[in-house]
Parts: C-alpha cells; structure tokens; sequence
C-alpha cells in the first residue's frame, strides 16, 4: 500500500469504490421519459444530452448496476438492470429482421446499423445480468449468440464481421479487432453465466486468432484495422486518434486489455502459451507507453514507434489495472505495479468526491473537458476492472 493512499487491493476499497462509481450515476441515469438510460453527464452530476442512446451506453448500464447488484444484493440495483433489459429488448432491438439498432435518439432509431462491437456489449450485459439473477437475462444470452452466428461469425477466420446493415443485406469491407476484442470479453463473461462451453470455446478460438493470426504481421502489439482478407489496413483512419471506434495507430491500452483477456481464459482453461503471450503484450505496451515524467500510459503509437497521441485515456488506465492485478497473482508478485497505476488514477482520474472517473486528460494531467461522462462511457472499464482485482486477489 503507497503510503498515504487507500489499501487498493483490499476487499472493502475495491467494493466501496465500485459502488461509488456506480452510485454517481443512480438515479440521475434512469430515462422516465423515453426508457433507458441517459448517457451524457458533466463532472457535477448535470445532464448534457437527454436523447442519444447508444447500443454500447444502454447496455453497459446494464452491466454495471447488475455487478453493483451481485456486490451488494439488493432490489434496487436489480431493478435498474432490469429498466435496461426492458428498454433494450422494446426499442433497442430490430424486431423485423433480428439483432440491434446501434443508436436511436429517444425511441426512434437515428443509426440502424448492426454492429459486432454493439452486440458484444448486450451479450457481457445479459450475461453479468444472468449473474446477478435477473432470469430475463438467460434468454437474451442464446438470442444474441445465435445473431451473431449467424450474421457476424466467419468460421475460416475464426473472427467477426464488423458492421452490416440492417436488413444483414450488406456488409462492410472494414475488418477490426476491436469488435473481436470484445467479444472475446463477452464470450468468457458468457461461460461464467452459464456453463455452457460453446461460450469458453469461441473466446479461446478468437484469442488464437487475433493472437497467430493478426499480431504476426504487426510485430509484437496488435493493430486495430484490417482489409477484407484480414491483412493489415496501414492507412485506415490516417491521422485519427481520436475515433471514438476505430483510431488510428497501436493503441496500447488494446495491448493491455488483450494481455487481460487470455489471462483470464488462461483461469479458466490452462494452456502453455496464454501466459508468455499476455506478458509480453503487457510488457511491450507498457514500456513503450508509460509516461515515465507525468505518469500514467500514452494513447497512440505510430507503426515506426512515435507517440502519436500523448494524452491519458480513463479506459487505458482502467485496463491496465485489472491487467496488473492479474499479473500479481499469476506471477505471484507483490503489488508495486498495480498500487503504482492505481494511485496514479486515484489521483487523476477518480473523483473522490463525487464519484464517476474523469474521461481525458492531456499528457501533463489536465482536463479537456467537463463532461465526465459522454455516451457511450458509463465508467463500465474502472467498475470491470475493479472486479477483475477483486475476483483476482479474493476469487470470490
């Protein structure tokens, strides 16, 4: 414990930190008019956007009040899972040709894109809602799997489509890891629910893929953007770091988070190769990308190795938390890395306040911004993180 600050990987902190998270946004959250959730909040708590829903916003509220609910097992984070699942499966999904509406603006639908990176997020959300206990949950489960079986899913490749329109008429050339990354989370969330292998098997499969498949042509950290034959797009996005989906260059908090996903296969399914490879992408991003003058890590790396983009991402942090959790009990190490990340993002990223973890901050630590919360944020990466810590230290 880095003297001064909370006991980071103590049960009480981690749980009461959660809940304060989540409590920052509940009740301000809950939509009375169109359903759902609202999604745009500043620092103080005011709202800036009543309308916009997001797929990705609507479905991570649903995941962070049912982890509040499995913590502290009471109605009332339940039912605010349950406002979610309720507006997702009425307005939120294509009843006509299946699978979900990536935005609409109140109930009516603004985007009709189908989404892989969309239906990820409502398959981690029914499952850690079946988790929970919500039993509305459990269906949403199967229903999801089987949209993206059938639409999403290339068996050859052993990865997902990214968009298609609505109609599944047509789809885009974009190929991307990010969706795939996702999935793999949503995969492994799913077997936790249910017990059914189908779910451990196609996140093992996406790993493999992305693992041998993809980072062989990039050199050791993964790349976000490929062509239609999955060959590495080197130009896509040019110059955009700050695409909210798909920005350009190595993004070192993917690195991270990948590192954090084959450990927890690799919890669930012991292999010989899981563990080297997480280590090695933790490391490789971490010394390329930790501001060793002002801390925390850097956004964006060219492909000849500059930092493209120095700023501090909340998600980047939050990511390398539950990584470096992780790491210290699978290299049964003591703590010094993940006390030294948290105290760096307790001191800049969390507001002990009021709750809720800023979004942006500059290379020197300063905000951009008083939205603390844009859509489709929700602060799903710091409360999943935190629960990776504790299930990793405590294994509850």
């Amino acid at each position: 414990m880095k003297c001064g600050f909370p006991n980071f990987s103590s049960t009480y902190f981690l749980t009461q930190h959660i809940l304060d998270t989540v409590n920052f946004y509940a009740p301000r959250c809950i939509d009375n008019v169109f359903g759902g959730y609202i999604n745009c909040i500043l620092d103080d708590g005011t709202i800036c956007d009543y309308e916009t829903k997001q797929l990705v916003g609507q479905a991570r509220f649903v995941f962070i009040f049912s982890v509040a609910s499995m913590l502290m097992p009471t109605q009332e984070y339940r039912k605010l899972a349950e406002h979610g699942i309720s507006f997702l499966q009425n307005h939120q999904r294509d009843r006509k040709h299946g699978g979900y509406y990536w935005e609409l603006k109140g109930q009516s639908v603004n985007n009709s894109a189908k989404k892989a990176y969309g239906h990820a997020f409502v398959l981690l959300a029914a499952a850690m809602a079946s988790k929970a206990g919500t039993p509305s949950a459990v269906s949403i489960i199967d229903d999801t799997f089987d949209v993206l079986e059938r639409y999403f899913w290339r068996e050859k490749e052993g990865l997902y489509l990214d968009e298609i329109s609505a109609d599944w008429s047509e789809i885009s050339p974009y190929r991307g890891q990010n969706a795939n990354m996702h999935l793999c989370e949503a995969m492994i969330t799913a077997y936790e629910a249910t017990g059914n292998k189908r779910y451990l098997e196609r996140a093992k499969r996406i790993a493999e893929s992305v693992m041998f498949r993809l980072i062989p042509q990039s050199g050791g950290l993964i790349w976000e953007h490929y062509h239609e034959d999955w060959e590495i797009d080197w130009t896509y996005n040019y110059g955009m770091t700050k695409s909210e989906l798909r920005p350009y260059g190595f993004i070192l908090g993917h690195s991270i988070e990948w590192s954090k996903l084959l450990l927890l296969i690799e919890r669930l399914d012991p292999s010989n190769w899981r563990g080297p490879m997480a280590k090695s992408l933790f490391q490789y991003a971490i010394r390329l990308g930790l501001d060793r003058k002002n801390g925390g890590i850097y956004f964006s790396m060219a492909p000849d190795g500059r930092i493209i983009d120095s700023d501090k991402y909340y998600w980047v942090m939050a990511e390398a938390l539950g990584a470096s959790a992780l790491f210290a009990v699978y290299d049964r190490h003591e703590l010094y890395l993940y006390n030294d990340l948290f105290a760096y993002s307790w001191t800049h990223f969390a507001d002990q306040q009021r709750g809720g973890w800023y979004q942006l901050l500059n290379r020197f630590n300063h905000r951009y911004s008083n939205i603390k919360s844009p859509p489709p944020k929700t602060d799903y990466h710091p409360i999943t993180n935190c629960l990776t810590a504790l299930t990793s230290f405590y294994r509850l």
